[in-house]
This record gives structure tokens, sequence and C-alpha cells, in this order.
């Protein structure tokens, strides 16, 4: 017994140190190898024709000002297409982009979802590159230049923009922990570009080779992890670009933070079984490395080893293993105890450094195993469910 609770512990430990260190560090030696080159701007008359769409679901309250944005960015309007589809949305939102002549509108009562709203869309699709982005993120007038710029190189069959987390003068405990946690991966995103490819693009800002598009499943929960996967699959690379940045709130609430968080999940293990990495990525050793660090252990593994750690750790504990045990184990004791804390600043709004982003982590992957339970228990749907969000203070140079 103790031999066994020896390898759970050892187990365990190496996969949460290696999920959130040891693949940065390897990354980021690669990387340095690797030297990337930066793309060159693509010159005026060789810039593609983009087409932007933009999925919204009951988004009456920021549609406009979202709108207004897409409108204002740096690009030749004679070649830019917007489409803003509204489909089931019922608080008025396909009005409002009927008040836009320059943009396309594609209303339809019934609600199939994110992937389908974007199937349809992409029929009516002009442009060579297309573009997603959230109804609910703010983007940089400059991002669509920087993100075409990657396009130049033939291999690069899509780019991903930056997502940032907005800190307006309410902050929830969810932003700042959100935005913590997008530091980091914002970092190690650089790192998956300079030495191959992302592993999931960020669906606020998503760029792509119009051709490339495969139609999702009809329940598909995670559009933007299948699209970028299956580019990559195809034989082409995802390219980061931290110019071109979306801006969007944090979650009202914790709770609403945990929906969102728990959807994603249970749409990373419909993604898994649906990619089948395995075996479709055979002679892409690189990106089946990546792919299987950077999501497979983070969605499915890592979670469950905090658990195990923390039981291992315990029984070895009280059959009197030695003092690192001991230590180790009133070292999660404190890692715990702080994010009970955070939790406690949670539920009064108040947000304290360290240990609300400890409590982040914590949630994080308590997420992570909740949204197993609701795949594997078959309770996840393809309907996306926006989380209510801090409103965001719109710029005039946004808003229009």
């Amino acid at each position: 017994m103790a031999t066994v609770m020896l390898i759970v512990y050892w187990f365990s430990l190496l996969v949460v140190l290696y999920t959130y260190i040891g693949y940065g560090v390897v990354m980021a030696m690669l990387a340095r190898l690797r030297n990337r080159p930066y793309p060159m701007p693509i010159t005026e008359e060789n810039l593609p024709t983009i087409s932007i769409i933009i999925p919204a679901y009951n988004e009456a309250e920021i549609l406009g000002p979202k709108i207004r944005n897409t409108l204002q960015f740096n690009y030749p309007k004679e070649r830019l297409q917007v489409i803003v589809i509204t489909d089931g949305s019922d608080d008025g939102s396909d009005a409002i982009v009927h008040a836009f002549p320059q943009v396309t509108g594609m209303h339809q009562a019934p609600r199939e979802g994110k992937a389908m709203a974007i199937n349809r869309a992409m029929q009516i699709v002009q442009g060579s590159i297309t573009v997603l982005t959230d109804a609910n993120a703010m983007v940089d007038p400059a991002s669509l230049r920087l993100l075409v710029a990657h396009f130049a190189d033939n291999r690069v069959g899509g780019a991903s923009g930056e997502k940032r987390i907005a800190s307006p003068a309410r902050e929830e405990v969810s932003a700042g922990g959100e935005g913590l946690y997008w530091i980091y991966e914002s970092w190690l995103k650089e790192q998956d570009a300079a030495v191959q490819t992302l592993v999931g693009a960020a669906g606020e800002l998503f760029a792509f080779r119009t051709r490339l598009f495969q139609p999702f499943e009809p329940d598909t929960i995670l559009d933007d992890f299948m699209l970028s996967l299956r580019i990559c699959l195809k034989g082409y690379r995802i390219a980061y670009e931290p110019g071109a940045t979306a801006i969007e709130t944090g979650s009202v609430s914790l709770a609403e933070e945990q929906k969102r968080k728990v959807r994603i999940a249970a749409g990373g293990y419909q993604s898994m079984a649906r990619l089948k990495m395995l075996q479709n990525a055979r002679d892409k050793p690189m990106l089946l490395f990546q792919y299987i660090s950077h999501r497979v252990l983070r969605w499915t593994i890592t979670p469950l080893c905090l658990v195990l750690l923390m039981i291992s750790n315990l029984a070895l504990v009280i059959q009197d293993k030695g003092d690192f045990y001991s230590f180790s184990f009133w070292l999660q004791c404190l890692f715990y105890g702080a994010a009970a804390a955070g939790w406690l600043g949670a539920l009064i709004n108040k947000k304290w450094p360290v240990v609300s982003a400890i409590y982040y982590f914590v949630f994080m992957h308590w997420s992570a195993i909740l949204g197993g339970i609701m795949y594997f228990s078959g309770k996840h749907t393809a309907s996306w469910e926006k989380s209510k969000r801090l409103n965001l203070p719109v710029k005039e140079n946004q808003a229009g």
C-alpha cells in the first residue's frame, strides 16, 4: 500500500509540475533555438479581402458599440465584409444590426448554437481570409493588418490575436484571477507559436484562410479550438499575433465564470474524442507533443492529479514516511487554505493579492473536473449560453 501511495504521489507531483512549469521551460528553450522571423507588413495593394463574422446571441446591450468598433478597423472598406449573425436572439439584436447598412445581418428564430450559426455565415463569406470575433470583445483597430501579415507565409493557415481582460472600476474577483491566468497563457502561446503552432486559437479574435474551413458538427462546443486544430491537421500552422488585441471583461461573478469554465472543459473532452489526435497526427510529432502537453493534461489528467496528490500525501503522512512528506502535506494545506481565503474574498467581492490568484487556479481545475462529469453524463449542449460579464466602458474611438 505504501509503495502504491509513493507512486501515486510522485506521478501526480511530476504531472502538475510539468504541466505548469516544465512544459513552458521546454518550449522557451526550443523557441530560442527556432528564432522564427517576425512577419513583414503586407503592402496596401496586396492586402487580402477579409470577411468578419460576429456571432451574437442576445447581445443588444453591447452589439451597437461592437459593430461601430468593427467598422473603424484600419483596413480598406472595399476589401472588408462584416457579417453579424443573431440566430435565436429575442432581445432586438437583429434590429440593431439592421441600423448599420454597411453590415450584412443574418437572423433566424430557431436557436441552433454558435457552431451552426458560423456554418450559416460561412455560406456567404466573400473574403479570402475570414475573421471570427466575439460580440463582447472590443478589438484594436490596427489588429486586422497585423493578423493578415502572417498569411504572407503560405504555411500559415490561421492567426490568433491576444485576449486581454479589462479592469473596470468595479472589478470582480474572477476578472483579476482570469487576468493573471491570461498573462501566463499569453507567454506560453508565444513559445508555442515560435516553435511550431498554437494549439487552440482565441475565439475573441481568430483569422483563418477561408478555403480551409470545415463545417462544424451541429453539437460542437469549442468551435475555435476545433477549427484551429483541424487546420493544423491539414499541415498548416496557427500563428500568434500579440499586437492584435481583443478586450473583454471578466465574468460578473464566480458562478458565471464557473458556468463558462465547466462548458469549456466539457467542450475540451468533446474535442479530444472528435479530433482523434493520436491517430491523425502520427506524422506531426511536435503538434502531438504540444497538444498533449498544453491541452490534454490541463483538461483531464492534471485536475485529477491535484486531488490524488493531496490524498496520497495524507496517506504517506499517516504512514510516517518522513519529514519531506510532512512538509509537502502542510505546504498543500497552506495552499488550499489560501484558496479558501480567496473564496471568502469572492463571497464579499474582495480581491486580495496572491490568494485570489490561488483560488482561481483551484477553481479552474475544479471546473475542469465538473466539465468532464458534464460531458460523460451527456448534459452538455451546443447552444451557447453567454456568461454575464462586467460592463466594459467603451471609448469614443471604439463606439463612434
